[in-house]
């Protein structure tokens, strides 16, 4: 057996440089209090050792406390994690820092995390949109958007960026310059991918290559070297972005990849053949060279014994044999099983589920039981490939046959449109529904229901074969609303509804499986021709019980508001002798009618137009003109108002007049001199 390790396994460069600064700092020891803002690495047993060290993690929130504790025999240091932090966090330290001299921080970021930042900051603005290749939860791609002022987004993948743009997302931005920038441990394959698709969305992108250049040879050297092994180990923290990366890289190219934290992992790991002869070794950029050569003398020690340990007291399987395995790894194309034999088990997505929306990384983890069928076994390849389908399809049609002789109703997911129907999977069977059964409307389009979530009714048993109907289950559905509806219904009752259908003389309303009516004078205080001009189909609105009759199954309902009559809004707001502006919007030989609030008009009589006397309204006035009049008089009985522009004209006459004329060139005899003039 050879291993190898890859040359570039283990601390990048920013990772060493802040590892070396926190070591420096602990070696020179006496009193000072060393704290990390968060954890330094992505590596929890160099993590750990720190703790043993009496280096503390702490976070922003903590640093004015710890800032204020600092002395001069106590002082305190806090050490910036590689990956950086937000802008305002900084900040906060900086404050702190300058505040007393006894708190120091070291910013210990990567210098190719830093140089993101410089781009997102330099490059924000009102007419740019920053998007950043990247993990959005991960430390630093928070750290990095927090320094670019305007639109901005990230996304994991080069997939994420088209279902944004299929969903509408860059409509809105068409006219902005696209930033874009990476992660600087983003996949190189994502990337790439994300900058080919973004140039065909824009003319002008900016694109910066901030992938780190060690990251790009890590990646490179990992899958050429995944391509010569049999097996790969890949070392690495559960949190690193970039051993995640590293792993899903050597997967893909050598099945027999592993992904380990600590040595000692390395006795949980079952390989699947005898036939491996060469063991690749990667690392992460957070991993310390100490693991990777405990790792290296641990597979060394192995050499010997490789073979016994591949080859001891494993179970022979037969087709057909059902089987309980732990999951060992798991891709959202297959389950890779330890079942206690010579083989791997492997269970694909396939004969898991029918579903293929189904993602087996968000319902499986390592260490998990699954039970399966051996459906075939091959010594030369080294698995066995098992069903679960299999299994739970055998446990889960008696349920199918006991509800149809019970009437319960039963989950699924509409996962096929066929011939005459569609096919609902329930647990690991499929349930046919006729079309006449799915409640889509004769000749309507089944394909809207694919992938939808519903609830059924078994209606017959065929066979092995199950017949359901989701009509059945909506209409029971429908009528115990309709039955607590009409039990609860009364005059003066608030609905939410959705306007369902117009005629010329009102809308109905959905209130929830029952209809109502508004009459159209009942949705304006305003006369209207038609509904539509209040409401559209679709809508929703807010509606109240006015009459109902239950036998009928009638109801007549309410739309306006005392709160929105148009009147109240107006003698709550002004009074006589206010000013207001208004909109002319109308003109008469006697005067102009302007819109003092949407529904109320005032009449500014033509003698009150102009302090002289005018032929029209016109002469001074134009439709639309937004002009200064005070109110002179209100009519609450048949709810007019008078408004005046000249009673502002005389007013404002009347004040100039009154000012008195300054004096000036006054000159004083010397009799009416004042005293101290000179």
């Amino acid at each position: 057996m050879q291993i190898k390790i890859a040359e570039n396994a283990g601390f990048c460069f920013g990772v060493k440089r802040a590892t070396d600064s926190l070591e420096a700092a602990i070696a020179r020891g006496g009193r000072e209090r060393i704290f990390t803002l968060g954890n330094l690495i992505h590596n929890d047993t160099y993590n750990t050792w720190l703790y043993e060290q009496g280096v503390r993690v702490t976070s922003v929130d903590e640093v004015p406390a710890l800032a204020a504790s600092a002395t001069a025999e106590f002082p305190v240091r806090i050490f910036v994690r590689a990956h950086g932090i937000p802008k305002e966090d900084e900040a906060t330290l900086l404050r702190a820092a300058e505040a007393n001299p006894h708190f120091q921080y070291e910013d210990c970021t990567c210098p190719f995390v830093k140089k993101i930042h410089r781009i997102a900051e330099e490059n924000s603005g009102e007419d740019r949109l920053f998007l950043l290749s990247g993990f959005a939860s991960h430390p630093e791609v928070v750290g990095i958007m927090s320094y670019f002022e305007g639109e901005k987004q990230s996304f994991e993948t080069a997939d994420a960026v088209e279902r944004a743009a299929e969903g509408g997302f860059f409509e809105k931005y068409a006219q902005m310059t696209p930033i874009l920038a990476a992660q600087t441990t983003q996949n190189l394959t994502e990337w790439k991918k994300t900058q080919k698709f973004l140039k065909k969305l824009y003319t002008n992108p900016l694109i910066f290559d901030t992938i780190c250049n060690v990251t790009e040879s890590r990646q490179t050297e990992a899958r050429e070297l995944a391509a010569e092994s049999d097996v790969m180990i890949v070392i690495g923290g559960r949190e690193s972005s970039n051993t995640a990366k590293l792993y899903d890289i050597c997967k893909k190219i050598c099945p027999e990849t592993f992904w380990i934290e600590r040595p000692e992992e390395l006795s949980e790991l079952h390989f699947n053949t005898s036939a491996h002869t060469k063991v690749g070794i990667a690392a992460g950029a957070s991993t310390p060279s100490g693991i990777i050569q405990e790792v290296y003398k641990i597979m060394s020690e192995m050499k010997e014994n490789f073979e016994e340990l591949l080859n001891s007291s494993f179970k022979t399987l037969n087709t057909g044999e059902i089987v309980t395995g732990t999951v060992t790894a798991v891709t959202d194309a297959e389950l890779q099983l330890d079942i206690g034999a010579p083989v791997t088990g492997i269970i694909r997505a396939d004969q898991i589920t029918d579903d293929p929306y189904v993602k087996l990384t968000e319902l499986y983890k390592k260490g998990d039981q699954v039970e399966g069928r051996v459906f075939r076994v091959s010594d030369i390849e080294g698995i066995a490939e098992l069903s679960k389908k299999a299994v739970d399809s055998a446990k889960n049609w008696q349920k199918i046959v006991d509800a149809a002789e019970t009437g319960d109703v039963l989950e699924g997911k509409v996962v096929d449109v066929v011939k005459g129907g569609v096919n609902v999977l329930v647990g690991a069977n499929k349930v046919f529904v006729p079309a006449s059964h799915t409640g889509v409307p004769k000749d309507g389009d089944l394909a809207v229901l694919k992938g939808t979530e519903t609830k059924i009714k078994i209606i017959e048993i065929k066979g092995n074969r199950a017949i359901g109907s989701i009509r059945a289950v909506l209409r029971d559905e429908r009528r115990a609303r309709e039955t607590a509806f009409w039990e609860t219904i009364e005059e003066g009752k608030v609905y939410t509804g959705v306007v369902k259908s117009m005629t010329s003389y009102g809308a109905f309303v959905d209130l929830g499986g029952v209809d109502g009516m508004v009459h159209k004078t009942e949705l304006s205080w305003r006369p209207i021709a038609s509904p539509a001009a209040v409401v559209s189909v679709g809508d929703e609105i807010t509606v109240f019980v006015k009459s109902f009759d239950a036998e009928k199954k009638r109801i007549s309902l309410g739309y306006k508001t005392d709160d929105t009559n148009p009147w109240y809004q107006f003698t709550g707001a002004y009074a006589v002798g206010d000013v207001a502006s208004v909109k002319i919007v109308s003109m008469m030989p006697f005067g102009a009618f302007a819109e003092i609030v949407d529904g109320v008009d005032g009449l500014i009589h033509i003698s009150q137009i102009a302090q002289q006397k005018i032929g029209k309204p016109a002469d001074v006035l134009e439709l639309g003109q937004v002009v200064d009049a005070k109110i002179i008089a209100i009519d609450e009985e048949n709810q007019k108002v008078s408004l005046s522009i000249r009673a502002l004209l005389d007013e404002a006459q009347a004040a100039e007049e009154a000012m008195p004329e300054e004096a000036e060139g006054v000159v004083y005899s010397t009799e009416d001199a004042p005293a101290d003039a000179e």
